[in-house]
């Protein structure tokens, strides 16, 4: 807290920033510090990999222009720590700024899909009694992002009154707080409705809590936590994962299918039609490379 403090102060009293300007970073970099805490690091004490984690969590809710302005803030800071001697050198030299990230990323194919959820079953840890629950808990989040399309953000907050067991579907509160409803596979319901019998209740112990996703303590769980969870799996499996890849492949796969983008935007929560269309460049993209693989005229 006294190195964001002596930050904005210096922001403010040196730089001769405008309050709004002052306060625009105080936000955004609390937002950072509080990733930080979770784990177990604070402004004075971070790594180039902390910064790209936290950045790459913010692409879900995030647009490119506002992640452009939080990146340029903890670069301020580092270059605030190293003039005050408090780091030496600079975690954030050689950033790649996320105007040069490609606007959509790679979707998963079917079989990868597939390694990824057979992944998430396994046996609990003698050590832990949770072990089996938290492991359960993991593998219902993982597959209900990859059959709902959900932004991480909306799959954290989800809370016990917005799963409908019966009809099949979930009540999700997206962007600019509207509420869209999105249908579920039956298969994923049945395993939603195990971890909520068998497994949540392990997790809370005595304490009580009306969101659906649990931490061992209670809390609601955190997009930083599940991240966590899915590098864990992208490790086994030799794949690269974020949440958002697997919305992406909710919605590749979709079109694939035949879906419309009509009812694709509704499922997704697009406020406009054309950040839906993007994925009809993956389509494509990839039915391309179907045709350069196997047709013989193509080579």
């Amino acid at each position: 807290m006294e190195i964001l403090k002596g930050y904005l102060t210096f922001l403010s009293v040196e730089k001769g920033l405008a309050r709004n300007s002052v306060l625009s970073y105080q936000r955004d970099l609390k937002t950072f510090e509080i990733f930080l805490s979770e784990r177990s690091k604070d402004l004075g004490n971070f790594s180039k990999m902390d910064i790209i984690e936290f950045i790459e969590g913010l692409r879900e809710d995030h647009s490119i222009s506002s992640i452009c302005r939080v990146l340029s803030a903890i670069r301020g800071l580092c270059k605030y720590l190293i003039l005050e001697k408090i780091i030496e050198e600079d975690p954030s030299e050689n950033l790649d700024t996320p105007k040069r990230w490609d606007r959509v990323p790679k979707a998963l194919s079917f079989d990868e899909v597939e390694r990824v959820i057979n992944a998430t079953v396994r046996p609990g840890d003698k050590k832990r009694k949770d072990s089996m629950a938290l492991n359960f808990r993991n593998s219902v989040m993982v597959e209900l992002l990859y059959s709902s399309g959900l932004r991480v953000s909306e799959l954290v907050n989800l809370r016990v009154q917005d799963i409908n067991i019966e009809g099949g579907f979930i009540k999700v509160m997206g962007k600019g707080s509207k509420e869209r409803v999105v249908p579920v596979s039956r298969r994923t319901i049945e395993k939603v409705k195990e971890y909520m019998r068998s497994y949540r209740n392990l997790l809370l112990g005595k304490k009580n809590t009306d969101f659906l996703f649990t931490t061992s303590r209670g809390r609601a769980m955190t997009r930083q936590r599940f991240w966590q969870a899915l590098k864990v799996y992208g490790k086994e499996t030799g794949l690269s994962l974020s949440p958002h890849m697997l919305r992406h492949s909710f919605a590749t796969h979709l079109l694939e299918g035949g879906a419309d983008l009509r009812s694709l935007q509704k499922m997704l929560g697009h406020a406009d039609i054309s950040t839906t269309q993007i994925y009809t460049k993956i389509s494509t993209d990839r039915l391309r490379k179907v045709y350069k693989e196997y047709h013989p005229r193509a080579r």
